[in-house]
C-alpha cells in the first residue's frame, strides 16, 4: 500500500501532467486571462494538471473560471486562489437522496427516546437477577445507529459538492462501518433480552423452577461473551486502519492503483467473515430461549411448527435485514463497482442496500416498543390475573381497593387494629357466654358418660359443675409505651393483646404485688402459696373431686413418708 502511495507523482506525470499555458513571455503564463509569474510557480515545483488545478505536492489550487488565482508573489502564496478540495458543485442524486435517509433517520431517533422512557422506566424493585440495563440496550444501540447513520448521510452530501475528494468521504464511510456494528448488536440485544424476558415470565410464579449455575445460565452467560467477540474483531480489522484511501479517486489511476485495491483488501473480507459468525450466534441465542421458556413439541414436524409459531414476527424481520445488511459488507469487500467506497457507484444500489436494513430494523422496533407494555407493568398486571386466578380457587372474595378508606382502615396503627379486634370479639375474660355454654354442654356429656361407664356412687352434680369455678376477674393492662423503638412498641402491643384475648391471673398477682410494696409497714402475711393453694399440705396430696376418680371421695388422703413414695 505504501508503494502505491509513493507512484503517485509517477502516474500523475504519465497521464495527467500539461504543459504551462503561453503567456506574455517565457516567464508569464495564463489562466482565463490572468497572468501568473511562471518562474514562481516552477521555483515552487507546481505542476499543472489536466483537471484544471495546480499543485506541489503540500498545495492544490483550481485555476478554472471564476476560482482562478489573480496573482503569485514570489514566495509562493496566492491572492484570491481556490482550494481544490472545496465544495464548488452542486448537490447531485447521492447527497439529494442521502438527505432523504438522514430526515428518517432523525425522525426515529427522537421517537426511539421516548421509546427508551416508556422502556426503561422501573416499576418493581431492582432484581439482581435482572438487571434494568438489560432491557435498555437494544434502544441504546439503535440510538447509535441512528446517530453514526446521520453523520454519515450529512456527510455524504459533500461528497457530490467537493471538486477532489477529500474528509466528508472518509467519514462516509468511516461511520457506515460503525452503523453496521450497531445494527448487528442491536438486533442482538433485541433477541437476547427477549429470552431474558421470556426467562423472567417463566419463573415468575417460582422463581427455583431454574437454578443460578445450571448449564442453561453458563449458557447465557457465555453467549454475550462469544458475540461481541466477534464483533470487536470485526472492529479491530476494520477500524484501526489509515482512512484515506477512499480520497484517492481524483483521477482513474489513482482509483485503479490505491482506492480498488485497499477497498477489497483481505481485512474487510475477513471482517464480514467475522459478522457472519455473530449473525450465526444470534440465531443459536433464539434457538436457546425458545427451547428452555417455550412449549416443547413431540415429533419432527410439531417440533418445526412450534419453532415457527414461538419465534416474534419482528425476529422474522429484523434478522432477515441484518443478513441482508451483512451481505451488503461482504459483497462490496469483493467488488468495487457498486461499494459504497466509489464515488460514482449506483446510488439505488447504495442506499437500498446499505441504509435501507438498517432503517427497516429500527422502525420495526420503534413499532414494537409503542406497541409492547412496560415489562414491569405487564409482571404486575400477569401477577394480579394470577392472584385473581387463585383466589376464585380458593374461593376469596376481595373487597375493592375503596373498602379500606372508606371503612377508614388505612389512617389505622397496628395498634389500633388490635383494639378493634378486642373490642369486637369483646372485652373482659376470653370466655364469653358462648365459652360458658360450651364448656356447660362438655361437663353434663362428661358427667352422663362417667355415670353410664363406671358403676359407682356419685353425689348429684349440678349441670354447671366445672363451670362455676369460672371467675369474673378484673383485667389489669400495662402501661403504654412511651418510648422511640418501635421494635419493643410492637412486643409490647402484642403482649397487651394476648393478656386480652387469653388473660390469666399473672398480671393480677403483679398488680397485687405492685398495691402491697406501695403500702406502708410490712407485707401482709397470706397462708395460700403462688398457685392458690394453703400450705397446710402439698399440692400433691390433696384429695381430687374428680367425678372420673375410682377412690372414694371420703377416703383418707395420702401420706408421704420418704421421697422413695413419690
Amino acid at each position: 500500500m505504501f508503494d502505491s502511495y509513493a507512484n503517485i507523482a509517477a502516474i500523475t506525470a504519465r497521464n495527467l501532467v500539461l504543459s504551462w499555458p503561453a503567456g506574455d513571455n517565457s516567464t508569464d503564463t495564463q489562466f482565463n486571462g490572468h497572468h501568473l509569474n511562471l518562474t514562481a510557480l516552477q521555483y515552487w515545483n507546481f505542476t499543472y494538471y489536466a483537471n484544471d488545478t495546480i499543485s506541489n505536492g503540500s498545495r492544490c489550487l483550481l485555476v478554472m473560471e471564476p476560482y482562478q488565482p489573480a496573482y503569485v508573489f514570489p514566495n509562493g502564496s496566492f491572492t484570491n486562489s481556490s482550494s481544490c478540495y472545496s465544495a464548488i458543485k452542486t448537490i447531485g442524486l447521492r447527497g439529494s437522496t442521502g438527505i432523504g435517509f438522514a430526515v428518517a433517520y432523525g425522525i426515529c431517533l427522537v421517537i426511539l427516546l421516548s421509546v427508551l422512557a416508556k422502556h426503561g422506566k422501573l416499576y418493581l424493585e431492582r432484581e439482581t437477577r435482572f438487571y434494568p440495563i438489560g432491557r435498555r440496550w437494544q434502544w441504546y444501540w439503535g440510538l447509535w445507529v441512528c446517530a453514526c447513520a446521520l453523520i454519515s448521510l450529512f456527510s455524504n452530501i459533500e461528497v457530490d459538492r467537493y471538486y477532489l475528494q477529500s474528509l466528508p468521504i472518509t467519514i462516509t464511510i468511516f461511520f457506515w462501518y460503525l452503523m453496521c456494528m450497531g445494527t448487528l448488536a442491536m438486533t442482538w440485544e433485541a433477541v437476547r433480552h427477549w429470552g431474558s424476558w421470556q426467562e423472567r415470565q417463566f419463573i415468575d410464579p417460582n422463581p427455583f423452577v431454574y437454578g443460578m449455575d445450571d448449564r442453561r445460565a453458563k449458557m447465557e452467560f457465555w453467549l454475550p461473551l462469544w458475540f461481541y467477540f466477534w464483533v470487536w474483531m470485526n472492529f479491530f480489522l476494520v477500524v484501526p486502519r489509515s482512512w484515506s484511501f477512499p480520497q484517492m479517486q481524483r483521477s482513474d489511476d489513482q482509483t485503479a492503483s490505491i482506492a480498488i485495491p485497499t477497498a477489497t483488501s483481505i481485512r474487510f473480507k475477513i471482517g464480514a467473515f467475522f459478522l457472519v459468525v455473530a449473525l450465526l450466534t444470534i440465531c443459536f441465542s433464539l434457538r436457546h430461549s425458545i427451547n428452555y421458556y417455550k412449549d416443547r413439541n413431540r415429533g419432527l414436524l410439531n417440533r418445526a411448527v412450534g419453532l415457527t409459531k414461538a419465534i416474534p414476527l419482528r425476529f422474522y424481520l429484523i434478522i432477515p435485514f441484518t443478513a441482508v445488511l451483512i451481505a451488503y459488507q461482504a459483497f462490496i469487500a469483493w467488488e468495487w463497482k457498486y461499494s459504497l467506497v466509489n464515488v460514482h457507484a449506483p446510488v439505488y444500489v447504495m442506499f437500498l442496500w446499505g441504509y435501507a436494513p438498517s432503517l427497516l430494523i429500527i422502525i420495526v422496533q420503534i413499532i414494537y416498543g409503542l406497541a409492547s407494555p412496560n415489562e414491569d407493568k405487564e409482571l404486575i398486571r400477569q401477577r394480579r390475573v394470577r392472584g385473581d386466578t387463585i383466589d376464585r380457587e380458593l374461593g376469596i372474595t376481595k373487597k375493592p381497593a375503596w373498602w379500606r378508606r372508606v371503612k377508614g382502615e388505612h389512617l389505622h396503627t397496628l395498634r389500633d387494629k388490635i383494639a378493634m379486634n378486642v373490642h369486637e370479639i369483646g372485652g373482659g375474660r376470653a370466655t364469653g357466654r358462648r365459652v360458658e355454654d360450651a364448656a356447660a354442654r362438655e361437663a353434663d356429656e362428661q358427667f352422663k358418660n362417667a355415670d353410664k361407664e363406671q358403676d359407682i356412687e356419685m353425689y348429684p352434680v349440678s349441670s354447671t359443675a366445672g363451670v362455676s369455678v369460672i371467675k369474673h376477674e378484673p383485667i389489669y393492662l400495662s402501661s403504654p409505651y412511651t418510648g422511640k423503638s418501635e421494635k419493643r412498641r410492637h412486643e409490647r402491643t402484642m403482649q397487651v393483646a394476648a393478656s386480652l384475648l387469653f388473660p390469666n391471673s399473672l398480671e393480677a398477682e403483679r398488680a397485687h404485688n405492685r398495691e402491697e410494696l406501695a403500702k406502708d409497714g410490712p407485707v401482709a402475711y397470706s397462708d395460700r402459696d403462688e398457685r392458690g393453694r394453703t400450705n397446710g399440705r402439698p399440692g400433691s396430696a390433696r384429695r381430687s373431686n374428680s367425678a372420673e376418680t375410682t377412690n372414694s371421695i371420703t377416703a383418707p388422703p395420702q401420706q408421704i413418708h420418704s421421697m422413695l413414695d413419690i
